[in-house]
C-alpha cells in the first residue's frame, strides 16, 4: 500500500522493540503491496540488524502464520517465515491490529528485471518440491482448499456500476467495461467444466514480485498470506502467464523451469481458468480502492495506472485467459 496507516510510528516502533527484545533505532515505511489491509516497514536495530515488519488490520489467517515455519522446518529454505515472540507464539496484537516480523532480506523483487538462468530452475525446484508434499493434518486443517468458485465476477459488476457514474473512472469504464464483463463471463464458463485437479499445497501468489534475491543469489519466497489447497495449475498460472513480472516466461526459460521442476503438462483450462479469475480479483480490488473515499491521489494514481494494464491486455483482440 502506497498510503500509510493511522499509527503513530514511535508507538509502533517502541511496540516491536517490546514485543521481539529488540532495540529499534529506525522504522520505515515500505510501499509495497495490493492489500487494503496490510502495510509493511523496515526495522533497524542499533546491532546492525534489518527485519520486515507486516502490520494487518484484523487477524492474520491461520495458515499465513503456521505454514512458513513448518515449511522450512522440510527443508524449503526458500520460504520466509515470521519469528517467533521470546516468550514464544509468533503475532504481536497492537490496537486494532496484529504485527508479524521477519527476516530482511537484500536485493528487493524479481518483478523488475526477471530471475536469471540459475534463479529459473531454483523457482522450479522450489515449487516441485511444495507440491510434492504432503500436508500435515495441522495444515491440512489450516489450509482452505479450493472450491472453484469466485466471488470476483460479483465484486466487479457491483463497482462497474459505481465505476460508470464515477468522475475518475467514467472514461476507463466506457472503454473497457465491456470486455471486463466478458471477462468474467467467460471465467464462470471455464470454472463449470474444469478437471478438478488433485490437490496440493499452493503459495496462491508466487509470481516474480514475491521472489527476493540479491542479484544472482538464491531466492526468498515472501507473502505467504493465502495459501491453499488446489491444483498446482493455481501456482504454474504465475509461470506459464505472460502477465505477472516485466521478464515472463519464453522457451528458454520454459526448458529451465521444468528442469528445476520435473515432467509437468499443465491443464489449460484450469491455467485460463485462473490467470482470468485473478484478473477479475485485481481489477476488483483496484476500482474498490480507487472508489475508495479519502485515499490519496498517489494511491488513487498507482491503482489506476495498474487496472489500466489489466484492462487493456483484457480488451486486446488476441485476448483469451
Amino acid at each position: 500500500m502506497i498510503d500509510k496507516p493511522d499509527i503513530d510510528e514511535r508507538v509502533l516502533a517502541a511496540e516491536v522493540a517490546d514485543a521481539w527484545s529488540v532495540d529499534v533505532t529506525e522504522l520505515a515505511f515500505m510501499p509495497v503491496g495490493l492489500d487494503g489491509h496490510a502495510w509493511a516497514y523496515r526495522v533497524e536495530t542499533s546491532d546492525g540488524r534489518r527485519y520486515f515488519l507486516k502490520v494487518r488490520r484484523g487477524e492474520f489467517t491461520p495458515a499465513a502464520v503456521l505454514l512458513p515455519s513448518l515449511l522450512r522446518a522440510q527443508g524449503l529454505r526458500q520460504v520466509v517465515a515470521p519469528l517467533d515472540l521470546p516468550e514464544g507464539g509468533t503475532g504481536r496484537g497492537f490496537r486494532d491490529y496484529r504485527l508479524l516480523l521477519y527476516p530482511f532480506h537484500d536485493g528487493g523483487s524479481l518483478w523488475g528485471r526477471g530471475l536469471t538462468d540459475r534463479q529459473w530452475i531454483e523457482y522450479g525446484e522450489f515449487l516441485g518440491r511444495l507440491h510434492r508434499l504432503t500436508p500435515s493434518a495441522e495444515v491440512a486443517a489450516a489450509l482452505p482448499a479450493e472450491t472453484y468458485r469466485s466471488s470476483a465476477g460479483e465484486r466487479l459488476r457491483a463497482l462497474g456500476s459505481q465505476a460508470a457514474t464515477s468522475e475518475v473512472l467514467g472514461t476507463f469504464w466506457d472503454r473497457y467495461g465491456a470486455a471486463l464483463n466478458r471477462l468474467a463471463e467467460t471465467v464462470d464458463e471455464l470454472a463449470s467444466r474444469v478437471t478438478r485437479g488433485r490437490h496440493v499445497i499452493c503459495h496462491a501468489d508466487i509470481h516474480p514480485g514475491n521472489l527476493i534475491a540479491d542479484g544472482d543469489g538464491p531466492l526468498h519466497v515472501v507473502d505467504w498470506d493465502a495459501p491453499i489447497l488446489a491444483p498446482r495449475e493455481r501456482d504454474l498460472m504465475f509461470v506459464y502467464s505472460a502477465d505477472f513480472g516485466d521478464h515472463p516466461i519464453n522457451p528458454h526459460r520454459a526448458e529451465l523451469f521444468r528442469e528445476g521442476y520435473g515432467a509437468l503438462e499443465p491443464d489449460p483450462v484450469l491455467l485460463s481458468y485462473y490467470r482470468g479469475e485473478r484478473h477479475l480479483d485485481d481489477v476488483a480490488v483496484f476500482l474498490g480502492g480507487i472508489l475508495s473515499p479519502g485515499v490519496s491521489a498517489e494511491s488513487r494514481a498507482n491503482d489506476l495506472h495498474w487496472l489500466t494494464r489489466i484492462a487493456k491486455a483484457v480488451a486486446d483482440p488476441g485476448y483469451a485467459p
